[in-house]
């Protein structure tokens, strides 16, 4: 991790993302003992993301001991999921005494988003290292990709997105891989690198890896909509989603049964923030860039209370 280099003398407030905030963090919190512990303690859920954010944390209190430290959770937004979009079809004490749920991620990307484009039924595409979908319905979370972790959903860089958990109990049985194993070949050696041998879509067209991505990625746009009844707009995200007008225009083809429409030249030529639909689309179609940093700002700032 790097360190950090000179600090200005004027900090007021430090604003950390912390990707999963478990059933605990439901809001921004100020970050002391007990609640560094609390995130500690839900590493496991997320280990490549909480524990670097942890790492940070730590030497950035260690640099700014007398200001305070907030954490803005990405799974807070996604709070409003109602039950049977969270609930897994799994044993009550897995569920109940165990907290296997569908948490949900990204969510500081799609608040951003839910606030540049004013729309009663929204789809969120968050296209980058990592990837998901999420429905919102007047401006709540209602249903999104990611789940319990950052691995569900559509595949990403180099995480698998959902596999069929009977095969993953195949792997451990017949295969005799470790759970460390399956877990690495999961979360490092999977997705787009797998399929394609990169994580640069620039370099996957006309790929078998192109094709199976852009695929999950239409089918769960249109499972969104299924969850909003209907969609007035489309989002798309994070570094592939606002660079790759490839990947927006297979994507949105694979969508026109929604009236979906780009402007071919709209998006070819697009930089963020852009709106791409053609004239006669009934979906609005946006690139937009992602800035967690503000949102994790105005957080800080409206949880001090700071003028």
């Amino acid at each position: 991790m790097e360190t950090f280099g000179a600090v200005p003398d004027d900090v007021a407030a430090v604003g950390h993302r912390v990707v999963h905030g478990g059933s605990r963090f439901l809001d921004p919190a100020v970050l002391d003992g007990e609640v560094i512990e609390a995130i500690r303690d839900i590493s496991s859920l997320a280990p490549l993301h909480n524990t670097p954010a942890l790492e940070a944390i730590d030497e950035a209190r260690g640099v700014l001991p007398e200001v305070p430290h907030v954490a803005v959770f990405d799974t807070a937004f996604h709070a409003t999921i109602p039950p049977e979009a969270a609930t897994y079809a799994i044993p009550a004490r897995w569920r109940d005494e165990w907290g296997i749920r569908r948490y949900g991620f990204h969510g500081l990307s799609v608040a951003w988003a839910t606030e540049q484009v004013r729309a009663r039924r929204l789809v969120v595409c968050h296209l980058g290292g990592g990837c998901s979908i999420t429905a919102v319905l007047d401006g709540r979370s209602v249903d999104t990709t990611m789940g319990f972790s950052p691995l569900e959903g559509v595949p990403m860089a180099t995480r698998s997105g959902s596999v069929d958990p009977g095969a993953l109990v195949h792997l451990l049985r017949e295969r005799e891989l470790s759970v460390e194993d399956l877990d690495h070949a999961l979360e490092h050696e999977s997705g787009l690198v797998a399929l394609g041998g990169t994580d640069d879509v620039r370099a996957l067209e006309g790929t078998l890896a192109l094709d199976v991505y852009v695929h999950r990625i239409a089918g769960a746009v249109a499972a969104m909509a299924a969850s909003l009844g209907g969609l007035d707009a489309l989002v798309f995200t994070a570094g592939v989603g606002e660079r790759s007008a490839a990947v927006r225009e297979h994507v949105c083809r694979r969508l026109d049964f929604l009236g979906v429409e780009l402007d071919e030249a709209a998006n070819a030529n697009a930089a963020p923030d852009a709106d791409v639909a053609a004239s006669g689309s009934s979906v609005r179609v946006v690139v937009l860039a992602a800035r967690e940093d503000v949102v994790v700002a105005r957080a800080v700032r409206q949880l001090l209370a700071m003028s």
